[in-house]
């Protein structure tokens, strides 16, 4: 049993899942076979069919959402979620966990993923939720997923999972508390989707498409967005380059000419005095992978001074653009804090004509480009050398502060989301285990 179980409110029933999805006349089910739906079955436009990487906390993403027709739909149409079950991923991080929202009614439980259709009038889906998130509850599924190499999950071992059900009224209470917290978690995620995107607009509107100079091409006298200054700097035509059609005046150079392009390392495992109460952050790839926001603001290892004196490169500067250059690469980040990173990266510190933002921004529009000079037979990696001959864009030096100046305030406000976010997320975590424990009580 779980420890909770022992200091919980002696009114609350001590039971297990499938047991409360039975009384509640639900069902715990797999998503289909692969023989069911085959890879030449997505369809760009559809209904979208969830997938394990699209479990987020608690919430389903919808970016890069694979989709099947309503006919697949339809055909397989037990696998289509509602309102108010939950989706878990059957394979790899197992204890993740998403509810089904409004929003997501009339999706599709994917392959690799199972379902939990609680049924009526014994549990409340958001508080369920909310309990499987438990992080005992999360360490009892670990402990109990199946698979040497890979844990695993299947409808029996969901079923079995401790659950702990206080009254309906008790459980209102509970996820309305917890709902509130998650909803400006969420609100802030949001918020910074948005902010992010004005600076990703802006980038490709004035440093791929071209869409000021051109406007001025035609006569015109200003650029919605575009400071007069900067307007009045940029060319009147387009000319031919390396890169195809570019703003006349405006340089192409080798990346490497315009950056630092410097590596990392990872100081000896073996040795205590490099990691023991370390105070410089030390990234990974890893970090990056699970970052929801473009600015990376902390790590999961940190090293010492004695740690960080193993790297070549030290301790990087606030505002390194970092770019994984395998397992994979293309993750980006602009390191909001001094860090030291391992050897998956490729780290430009901008010290030069091109600025961190813009640099941020034109690593992102290059991906397909930067991938496809990777080369390796186990996994695809970047070297450095591979990377510094690829050929920038460097316009004008008012035109590239005047996006410089307007990314840096969406980033600034970036950060201020990011770390608000963390703070309402310590409290989420803090009063999660304590309000599912019976030790903090919430008054109606």
């Amino acid at each position: 049993m779980l420890g909770i179980f022992d200091t919980a409110p002696a009114a609350w029933e001590r039971t297990t899942l499938g047991e409360v999805v039975a009384r509640g006349g639900g069902s715990v089910q797999t998503g289909p076979f692969g023989s069911q739906l085959h890879a030449s079955d997505y369809v760009p436009v559809g209904i979208p069919s969830i997938m394990p990487v699209n479990i987020g906390d608690n919430r389903l993403i919808r970016d890069g959402i694979a989709c099947i027709t309503e006919v697949d739909a339809q055909r397989l149409s037990k696998h289509i979620v509602r309102k108010g079950d939950i989706i878990y991923s059957r394979r790899g991080d197992v204890e993740r966990r998403a509810l089904v929202r409004d929003a997501e009614d009339g999706w599709f439980c994917g392959t690799g993923c199972l379902k939990v259709r609680l049924g009526q009038g014994v549990v409340l889906p958001e508080f369920a939720a909310f309990y499987l998130g438990h992080p005992e509850v999360r360490e009892w599924i670990v402990r109990h997923a199946v698979g040497a190499t890979m844990p695993n999950l299947n409808t029996g071992i969901m079923e079995a999972i401790p659950f702990l059900l206080p009254p309906l009224p008790q459980q209102e209470l509970i996820a309305a508390t917890l709902g509130a917290l998650d909803d400006k978690i969420e609100q802030n995620r949001r918020t910074n989707r948005e902010l992010e995107g004005l600076a990703q607009a802006m980038f490709k509107a004035w440093f791929v498409d071209f869409e000021p100079v051109k406007a001025k091409a035609s006569g015109k006298t200003s650029f919605a967005g575009m400071p007069p200054a900067a307007f009045a700097a940029l060319p009147d035509r387009l000319t031919d380059s390396p890169l195809g059609q570019v703003p006349q005046g405006w340089e192409i150079r080798p990346i490497g000419d315009l950056v630092a392009v410097k590596g990392g390392g990872t100081p000896s495992t073996k040795v205590a005095e490099y990691w023991d109460e370390g105070t410089h952050f030390w990234a990974t790839p890893k970090d990056l992978s699970g970052l929801q926001d473009p600015v990376l603001l902390e790590t999961s290892r940190c090293i010492t001074d004695a740690g960080a004196e193993c790297i070549s490169s030290g301790v990087l500067q606030e505002n390194t653009v970092l770019l994984s250059s395998r397992a994979p690469v293309g993750y980006t980040a602009l390191a909001k804090v001094p860090t030291a990173v391992n050897q998956g990266f490729i780290a430009m510190t901008c010290d030069g004509p091109l600025p961190p933002h813009y640099v941020l921004h034109w690593t992102r529009s290059m991906l397909g480009e930067i991938k496809s000079r990777a080369s390796g037979t186990t996994f695809p990696e970047i070297s450095k050398g591979a990377f510094r001959p690829i050929l920038a864009i460097v316009p004008s030096a008012v035109v590239v502060q005047a996006f410089e100046s307007f990314a840096a305030c969406l980033f600034d406000l970036i950060e201020v989301n990011v770390r608000q976010r963390f703070s309402l997320e310590e409290m989420r975590n803090y009063l999660l285990p304590r309000l599912l424990s019976g030790a903090v009580k919430v008054r109606s």
